[in-house]
């Protein structure tokens, strides 16, 4: 059951919208501290507890204890389903447990929440990218592009399956 309402959790109020209009600005300047602002809103669940299994389920990550972190992960989203960072956060633990298959059908329910998660998108990316979905990995990348342009990796990896794929899309 979730103690909060959906459009806190997603950090959808105006300062976040204004700070994500920022950030696709490609000519944006200081654009690693509005970064950081959304995402500190994102994490935000409107619940302390939510938010302290959060902030154990990254605690655990810190510590490469996967397991315990997707436990944490796992009762947040079970009890703050309309939460998009309790999903990404458990899709990052997932992931770095090996686990693309669950970790994918979180990243989708993340980015269902909230579209414009460039984390999710980043994630997405990177799965797509380790499959050899290379094409689908090249669109992902672009939506994160869209949304943030700004990390040097990102135009690495866009130039990179450009020309292994010769830049078709899906």
């Amino acid at each position: 059951m979730a103690f909060f309402s959906a459009a806190l959790a997603q950090g959808t109020g105006a300062d976040v919208e204004g700070m994500l209009e920022r950030l696709a600005d490609p000519e944006t300047r200081g654009w690693e501290q509005i970064e950081a602002d959304i995402m500190r809103e994102w994490s935000k669940s409107g619940s302390p507890a939510m938010d302290l299994l959060l902030q154990r389920g990254n605690e655990a990550l810190a510590e490469n204890d996967t397991e315990l972190a997707i436990d944490h992960f796992t009762a947040l989203v079970d009890h703050a389903p309309d939460f998009s960072q309790g999903w990404n956060a458990r899709a990052t633990a997932y992931y770095q447990a090996g686990l693309y298959g669950p970790a994918m059908s979180d990243i989708a329910r993340a980015l269902e929440l909230n579209p414009r998660h460039f984390g999710a998108l980043a994630g997405l990316a990177i799965i797509l990218d380790e499959l050899d979905e290379r094409e689908l990995a090249l669109q992902a990348y672009r939506r994160v592009e869209e949304v943030n342009p700004h990390r040097e990796e990102l135009g690495r990896a866009i130039e990179r399956l450009e020309q292994e794929t010769g830049g078709r899309t899906l």
